[in-house]
């Protein structure tokens, strides 16, 4: 037996009555599906704080995270992709172009400039993968060349921090043909005792890393970044065989001697400093 009883039962509330939870305000981690705080991931560097998944950042946090404050001087930033081929499958390459412009972020698919980690001055490279899935085109190799023409001429290391889907289709052939021209001046860097770091992200995939991404005298990498030629399901359905577990992440690699040392991106500048003293006399 009930000791009170309610007149005016509680009426069921409307949908106008939900609570509304701003969108972004969580965020579901892609590899161990928690749940989490988005904030509590910014803060940690864009790297779950559950299962220290990295997720990929823009070029602008990852200069900042690399580079001393203060010391970042960008060059080349006005260069621009042209279609030259004219271009045209769903859209125009220029449709392209344009659309990826009117981020307002990058001007193509790298920043290049010079600065100094903890001290020590180096000329760096860092992908876009905003911008086109961050492809390779004329711009791109470039770009890249001049960065490595700068580091011959000042005496200084180079970085190059990959993301990329690899050589850009619409360029053609003539995206190819950056493969073989930053290789080129990289072999020049060699000659002339200067270091080259290679730096991993996820994706490194394509053209890129069949040419300079895996050319560093060392190279570094992200915990499980995605690095190869082809993805792994066009492989597979080629050779029509199961890939083993974590094919082509860097933990793989790392175990098959082609990634030198894996570190998570709160510790990457500390390493760079370490490795760079080891490298370079200036």
């Amino acid at each position: 037996m009930a000791w009170f009883k309610r007149d005016n039962p509680p009426k069921a509330r409307g949908p106008e009555h939900k609570v509304k939870v701003p969108e972004g305000l969580w965020t579901k981690c892609v590899s161990c599906a928690e749940t989490i705080y988005t904030k509590d991931i910014e803060s940690n560097l864009n790297v779950c704080p559950k299962c220290g998944h990295h997720y990929r950042i823009s070029t602008k946090r990852r200069i900042e995270l690399l580079i001393d404050e203060g010391t970042f001087v960008e060059f080349d930033a006005g260069i621009v992709s042209v279609d030259f081929l004219e271009f045209k499958d769903s859209k125009s390459y220029q449709e392209r172009i344009d659309q990826a412009l009117a981020k307002k972020g990058s001007k193509d698919a790298i920043v290049c400039g010079s600065g100094k980690i903890e001290g020590t001055p180096v000329q760096l490279c860092v992908f876009d993968f905003s911008f086109m899935g961050g492809s390779m085109g004329s711009v791109v190799g470039e770009k890249i060349t001049r960065g490595i023409e700068r580091a011959l001429a000042e005496r200084t290391p180079c970085i190059i921090v990959s993301a990329s889907g690899g050589a850009r289709m619409q360029e053609s052939i003539l995206s190819l043909m950056q493969m073989a021209k930053t290789s080129a001046a990289l072999a020049k860097l060699r000659e002339a005792g200067l270091p080259f770091v290679s730096i991993l992200t996820d994706p490194t995939t394509g053209g890129v890393t069949a040419s300079f991404a895996m050319l560093g005298d060392i190279n570094m990498a992200e915990p499980k970044a995605l690095i190869g030629f082809a993805g792994p399901r066009v492989i597979e359905q080629t050779i029509r065989q199961k890939l083993p577990q974590g094919f082509q992440r860097s933990e793989y690699l790392l175990d098959h001697g082609m990634v030198d040392v894996i570190v998570e991106r709160s510790k990457m500048k500390a390493q760079l400093s370490s490795i760079l003293q080891m490298l370079y006399r200036n």
